[in-house]
């Protein structure tokens, strides 16, 4: 049978990239999908049009999947709760929100202006906030239903030019994961993925030396959206239900499950420490445990599977 035989599932920024992959894949494993895309350009631009979700709901339908289109916006609280009505009304139910809508305004975070920051956070953050939100109660009261939301490693290791979306990505990572404390009880799961993948998004982001060209080109060809659709689908399906507050990256062909935040090292003085102790002797003895501050590429820096 097919994983998600009998399940609705909303996938938000459906229209292209990861987000179609997903809602394609769904439909092909038996989910009837809500298609989400404000229609929007990558940097946000609100263009509130149909057409795009419209046409992977087409391509569903064409298949002989069962599909509806909308265009509200996941950074608007009433466009969230829209979405997760429109399941309702239409299909009548909702299982899981696979949630990969997203914006990039990239820059140097000293030149940033305040809007590129508010954009991206309201977006991805507030973006998980508002969807998560809006379903959790219709979960929990079905004691049933998986959330599969987006960080990135620009997040968990970091990526120069992006801190207002490594601050969202990240704050995902802590909202996912109270999501899934509280809702082991009421079998209401919450995961991450940090996908590698060829995007609109990504597109956008500068190549200004041969090395970054290079990594460009190998997300271009070698790391696809329909990649990180699998793993997707994967956490939607209730055959996963053991599966919740977990971090994983997918890059090509690798699924790979991330660590979380754990002490790594501790140094105790039995009469306290001062600033000129700790400069001496506790962080010299923690040195070898610290990270270094290399970007994403530097943590994946061989060629994708």
């Amino acid at each position: 049978m097919a994983e998600l035989e009998g399940k609705v599932v909303l996938v938000t920024g459906a229209a292209r990239g990861i987000g179609k992959e997903c809602a394609l894949l769904a439909a092909r494993e038996g989910a009837k999908v809500v298609v989400n895309d404000l229609g929007g350009s990558v940097g946000g631009g609100d263009e509130g049009a149909a057409g795009p979700a419209q046409e992977v709901v087409n391509e569903i339908k064409a298949a002989g999947g069962e599909a509806v289109a909308n265009s509200d916006s996941v950074a608007e609280k009433n466009g969230a709760e829209n979405m997760i009505a429109q399941a309702l009304d239409t299909f009548g139910g909702l299982h899981s929100i696979i949630s990969p809508a997203g914006i990039l305004r990239d820059g140097m975070f000293h030149k940033m202006p305040d809007e590129d920051w508010d954009a991206v956070i309201n977006v991805h953050l507030n973006g998980s906030y508002n969807i998560t939100r809006a379903a959790i109660n219709h979960f929990r009261d079905q004691e049933d239903g998986s959330f599969v939301l987006f960080t990135s490693t620009s997040g968990l290791i970091g990526n120069i030019g992006q801190a207002n979306y490594a601050a969202a990505k990240l704050g995902i990572m802590g909202l996912s994961r109270i999501i899934a404390m509280e809702g082991v009880r009421k079998n209401v799961r919450s995961n991450i993925i940090a996908p590698f993948a060829w995007t609109r998004m990504i597109a956008t982001i500068p190549v200004k030396d041969e090395a970054s060209a290079q990594r460009v080109e190998r997300m271009k060809n070698a790391m696809r959206a329909d990649q990180v659709a699998q793993t997707a689908v994967a956490l939607a399906s209730e055959r996963a239900k053991d599966v919740t507050g977990q971090i994983f990256a997918v890059r090509g062909n690798e699924v790979i499950l991330f660590s979380q935040p754990r002490p790594v090292r501790s140094m105790a003085r039995m009469e306290g420490w001062t600033p000129t102790t700790l400069i001496d002797h506790a962080f010299p003895a923690m040195k070898a445990d610290m990270y270094d501050a290399g970007a994403s590429a530097s943590v994946f820096p061989y060629d994708p599977i």
